[in-house]
């Protein structure tokens, strides 16, 4: 069985998967944590990603942290590869899989039975190529006029995502959603757990998040990891993009701050909108301090309830 620990940014999900691992671990089952956040797939991104440090992993394993360098490019086709892997491998050691990240359809592509489209590599360069010279709001406006709730899902930001939507529908024909999993089959059992917190409280939470990411040195992380090379995902990450523009003198720090904090707002609700689509989920408040040994109960139901 697999445990997803799932939820908007800042609600806390790192904390309640070590929480609830060393629950488990009193109880005698083993259960290892698989990240599920594509900004966390970068070496070195650490702040801009609230990244648990190796201290505060608590002697836990952790799975798919670190594994990419800012220039190379996530995919979640691949994501899925590895992270399955993983599972895998975890289950057949007698172990539970912990998935805990935001990342939507990076969760999705795991627990739900989900094959990727293919990629046409002419097709992609275009528009690619167009993302470049006119930015991601000439292929958002598109998006929406074949697929709007696609283009709705995606945002008018993650040039990327919106490259790959326009892709899959001039390959398959069909709107981008066929192309998204499926919150219907599962690929292995998987008890969910969310966490979620009312607006107000989670959008003082992010305010606070963003300038603790900026005193916490920010921009010299970006500064640090520039040299190398950040590639067309990680230089358009919420913070990252901002701090490289506060760099180059394009904005303020003041400015900076105040468009990071929008952004991950924005981000907040569309993770909302994308995990309260889950059935079955397990939903826990964010500041109840009982959440992990009320989530730890429902992780021994499920895994008595499995184990017959």
């Amino acid at each position: 069985m697999i445990v997803a620990i799932v939820g908007p940014t800042g609600t806390g999900k790192s904390q309640l998967s070590l929480d609830l691992v060393e629950r488990l671990g009193a109880d005698g089952v083993a259960a290892e944590i698989i990240n599920a956040d594509a900004m966390q797939l970068y070496r070195g991104m650490d702040i801009g990603t609230a990244k648990l440090g190796p201290v505060a992993r608590r002697g836990i394993p952790h799975h798919l942290l670190d594994v990419l360098e800012p220039s190379e490019e996530a995919s979640v086709a691949r994501y899925q590869v590895e992270a399955r892997a993983l599972v895998d491998d975890i289950l057949g050691r007698g172990a539970v899989p912990v998935l805990v990240g935001g990342s939507g359809l990076y969760v999705s592509s795991v627990i739900y039975d989900f094959q990727f489209p293919g990629t046409d590599p002419e097709v992609r360069a275009r528009l690619e190529a167009e993302l470049e010279a006119e930015g991601p709001g000439i292929l958002h406006r598109r998006l929406r006029e074949v697929d709007p709730a696609a283009a709705e899902a995606i945002g008018p930001h993650n040039g990327r995502r919106l490259v790959r939507a326009l892709e899959v529908i001039e390959i398959t024909g069909g709107p981008f959603g066929a192309g998204l999993p499926s919150e219907t089959q599962l690929w292995h059992p998987t008890t969910t757990i969310g966490l979620r917190d009312e607006r107000a409280a989670l959008v003082e939470r992010l305010d606070q998040r963003v300038a603790g990411m900026w005193a916490g040195g920010l921009v010299a992380e970006v500064k640090k990891l520039r040299p190398a090379g950040l590639g067309a995902t990680a230089s358009r990450a919420i913070g990252y993009a901002q701090a490289l523009a506060q760099l180059d003198g394009e904005i303020t720090a003041e400015e900076a701050m105040e468009q990071t904090a929008a952004l991950t707002r924005r981000y907040a609700r569309r993770q909302v909108s994308w995990f309260g689509r889950y059935r079955d989920t397990h939903w826990f408040e964010a500041r109840d301090p009982a959440r992990a040994d009320a989530a730890a109960d429902v992780v021994r139901a499920a895994l008595s309830t499995a184990r017959g």
